[in-house]
């Protein structure tokens, strides 16, 4: 993704201020490698109708793990189960960045078996055919060549291996349903002056909007030499978005669960998520004098100060006693909970 490879880009902040993954989601994807069924942790029943890889007699091993388009490291970290861990990464800023975030986490002494290259997802020539037992994609695999990638998957994947990747989607914010049409319009809308949607990537960022269901079936790739499975979607969408079965291109049914990826913040908070978005970069190169256009305050400060405004107005349309109505004040370090859909995708190397 060619905004993150810039100098320009501040892979710090973006570190600082991105969500991070809850343990329950890896927990999720070490079940599927060890079982081939899909399991929230401590819930049996929510697992996948398709018994294709529970069937299989090969025994996942636990050797080596690949993180693709790793970014900063955050779910590198959280493969440790493996003895050895690989992430991948094509922009130099952000391997430097993962690196230190490693280091920081386990300290200096403890991160031996933690790896990075930089490359793209797509070519792997550094692994041996066969010599990988999970591969993992967080918040990446919508920029993937898939016409070429799950060919590489299939080659480095050892049989018993598991593949998983995910991306969250547009944010929330559960306790002002109100203002999902101003993020919307913040994000997605048309309009060049006045919303992010024209800034963002694409293919890549329509992949990530429509949930992964663009992302082909490994047999339509690899066709009859397909040594993958039909992949498991799993939507950890809650009530925000319709995920029925007719949206899945898996002929595996797919499998709608709560919400997994959500962070305590503040209003503070949420601003600087919005600085992690490649799309306000784009946005601020394309119009540098945005701010001083508008009041010294920038399209993302314009937008967060219009999401606090609608907050406010909530908060009062909510109050019982009209008197208290003009006692809501909402402020920068009021805390804020906010919460992101996450799609899933996952497959066994038979």
């Amino acid at each position: 993704m060619s905004t993150f490879a810039k100098s320009s880009f501040d892979a710090a902040v973006y570190a600082a201020s991105r969500p991070t993954y809850p343990k329950a989601l890896f927990q999720l994807i070490f079940n599927y490698h060890e079982k081939g069924a899909v399991a929230l942790p401590g819930n049996s029943s929510a697992s996948t109708p398709n018994q294709g890889p529970q069937s299989s007699t090969l025994r996942p091993r636990w050797n080596t793990a690949v993180d693709l388009g790793c970014g900063t490291g955050q779910a590198t970290t959280e493969l440790s189960p493996f003895k050895t861990v690989i992430g991948v990464e094509p922009s130099k800023g952000m391997v430097q960045k993962a690196r230190e975030q490693i280091e920081k986490a386990l300290g200096s002494e403890e991160t031996s078996q933690f790896s990075f290259v930089q490359s793209s997802a797509e070519k792997l020539d550094f692994l041996e055919n066969e010599s990988v037992d999970l591969v993992v994609s967080a918040q990446a695999a919508h920029w993937f060549d898939w016409n070429k990638q799950w060919s590489e998957i299939a080659r480095v994947l050892r049989p018993g291996g598991t593949v998983a990747f995910w991306t969250y989607s547009e944010f929330r914010l559960p306790k002002y349903p109100s203002l999902t049409p101003l993020i919307t319009h913040y994000l997605q809308g048309k309009n060049p002056d006045t919303s992010l949607g024209p800034y963002w990537e694409r293919p890549g960022r329509t992949v990530l909007e429509r949930h992964l269901v663009d992302v082909p079936e490994p047999k339509k790739v690899l066709g009859e030499s397909v040594t993958l499975s039909d992949t498991d979607r799993v939507y950890f969408s809650g009530p925000y978005h319709d995920t029925s079965p007719t949206i899945s291109p898996s002929p595996n049914a797919p499998i709608t669960l709560p919400i997994i990826l959500r962070s305590q913040s503040t209003w503070n908070g949420l601003l600087g998520y919005f600085h992690t978005f490649s799309s306000l970069h784009n946005y601020l190169e394309k119009h540098p004098d945005d701010a001083l256009k508008h009041g010294g305050k920038t399209i993302a400060e314009r937008t967060w100060a219009e999401l606090m405004e609608g907050a406010e107005k909530e908060e009062r349309e909510n109050k019982d006693l009209e008197e208290q109505a003009g006692e809501v004040r909402v402020r920068g370090e009021d805390e804020l909970i906010v919460e992101w859909p996450v799609a899933m995708v996952l497959a066994k190397k038979l």
